[in-house]
């Protein structure tokens, strides 16, 4: 059975026209590579290695990093560090001995000259940065899970969004993209960032179209 052939609206051509989601899923890779970590371990890190042509015909956009969780992972553990330094150093939890007068006798009933005894260092400093390490810490993953509901909320309609991407052709000899068998939609050649928007207003996320645009120079 012969597969549909779609001409280009702009050059009325097929040979280099194709659905947008093949388009997408080709520029898309898992690589996978050998590092050290923090330790000096060696692990297997896989990483998904897109190019320009397939972010710009996403059906959506790209979910928030998380690289502020590392700050908040290092003011965990400055947090824990600090706090278990003030107990090993038992400035916390520890009983305080009764002063009671000690009074040291030599031969001949001499007394000895009462040495006072060293002041404990003052480990105070942990104790607050302990504290505001921890509140930092909360802070981050506080910024992250909200940063997570709200792109949750905001995708929720992607499956709107994803079912007119699925209808989208391109063209790789014009560098455009139209619409074939979509009630109410034309074929009129769109450019990238226009396609972008029409496909995430869709999904009810048409305003990051704006703020996140398409690099006019994308291409093959």
């Amino acid at each position: 059975m012969s597969r549909t052939r779609y001409t280009c609206p702009s050059c009325d051509r097929d040979d280099l026209v194709q659905a947008v989601p093949a388009v997408y899923l080709a520029g898309r890779d898992a690589v996978t590579s050998r590092e050290r970590d923090s330790d000096g371990d060696m692990r297997t890190v896989t990483r998904t290695v897109s190019t320009g042509l397939s972010d710009a015909l996403a059906p959506m956009p790209a979910p928030p990093t998380y690289a502020i969780g590392c700050l908040g992972v290092l003011a965990a553990a400055v947090s824990i560090g600090t706090f278990l330094g003030g107990v090993l150093a038992g400035k916390w939890f520890r009983d305080e001995p009764a002063d009671e007068p000690q009074e040291s006798q030599w031969p001949g009933g001499w007394s000895a000259p009462e040495v006072p005894a060293a002041a404990p260092p003052d480990l105070d400093f942990l104790g607050w940065i302990s504290a505001f390490a921890l509140l930092a810490a909360v802070l981050v993953f506080a910024v992250m899970l909200r940063r997570r509901a709200t792109f949750a909320r905001l995708t929720r309609r992607r499956h709107h969004a994803e079912e007119l991407w699925s209808h989208g052709w391109y063209c790789h000899r014009c560098g455009t993209v139209h619409f074939e068998d979509v009630p109410g939609e034309d074929r009129t050649p769109l450019s990238l960032q226009r396609f972008r928007e029409r496909v995430w207003e869709h999904g009810g996320y048409g305003d990051l179209a704006g703020e996140r645009r398409v690099v006019d120079s994308v291409r093959d």
